[in-house]
């Protein structure tokens, strides 16, 4: 890469016991080895200061964490519905839809494929256990870094042009998933028992997103850093245009 590494916003995890931010190593470890420079965001609503974060920033990455609100979706909360965090729904609304408008590339991860689903019209079962009965194992036990289902990527994806694959093994831990996918995504792979693994929105150059964890696995996985690689150099190809 040409000229300075591509700054990549990273929104925070929030421990709501100990009032606090904190995150997963391997999100920021991920990203600076395929060559970014990864950036904890601050957990804000405040609307001026989220838009100011997003003209900083060359890429977002959107992590895991608490549940989205239904209400986001319009559906009332079920009792098997988890936590959620309101100020994080709403940063994360406003940061999304700012880095849509300044064409930057987002990756979301785990709740990040929730969330780009729902902001953009779709929906999400609140609970697989009790509303997608299965034998696929969406919520495995440590370690989180070995495969414990496949998944069909669809050929006319860019994630096949990636990785040129059709089926691959990935780790998941979700109790969440895409129900109604929003007509603007685009499906780039599926589970074994059909949840919505992987989407991108084509009218952009990279918005794409994934329901299992390449930042638990890209120390031992090729392919989870092939995916961390293509998003940081999009990063970094915007982050040249403007320079």
């Amino acid at each position: 890469m040409d000229g300075k590494r591509p700054v990549i916003g990273v929104v925070p995890l929030f421990d709501e016991e100990r009032d606090s931010i904190w995150m997963i190593p391997g999100y920021l470890d991920g990203i600076a080895a395929a060559g970014g420079v990864p950036v904890i965001l601050p957990l804000t609503s405040n609307e001026q200061t989220i838009r100011q974060l997003a003209g900083m920033i060359d890429g977002l990455l959107m992590t895991g964490g608490q549940d989205v609100a239904p209400e986001l979706y319009g559906e009332e909360r079920l009792p098997q519905c988890g936590e959620r965090i309101p100020v994080r729904d709403a940063m994360e609304q406003l940061l999304f839809q700012d880095c849509l408008k300044r064409e930057l590339p987002v990756l979301g991860i785990c709740r990040g494929i929730q969330m780009i689903n729902v902001l953009l019209g779709g929906t999400l079962y609140q609970d697989l256990s009790s509303q997608h009965e299965t034998e696929t194992d969406h919520h495995m036990m440590p370690p989180y870094d070995r495969e414990v289902h496949e998944v069909l990527i669809q050929r006319e994806s860019p994630l096949f042009a990636l990785l040129g694959e059709e089926r691959i093994g990935v780790n998941s831990y979700h109790h969440q998933a895409i129900k109604r996918k929003a007509e603007a995504l685009q499906t780039m792979a599926v589970s074994e028992d059909g949840l919505i693994e992987a989407v991108c929105l084509p009218e952009k150059s990279f918005v794409w997103a994934l329901q299992w964890h390449p930042e638990l696995s890209w120390k031992t996985d090729e392919r989870s850093r092939k995916i961390f690689a293509a998003f940081v150099e999009r990063c970094a190809e915007g982050r040249r245009c403007h320079e």
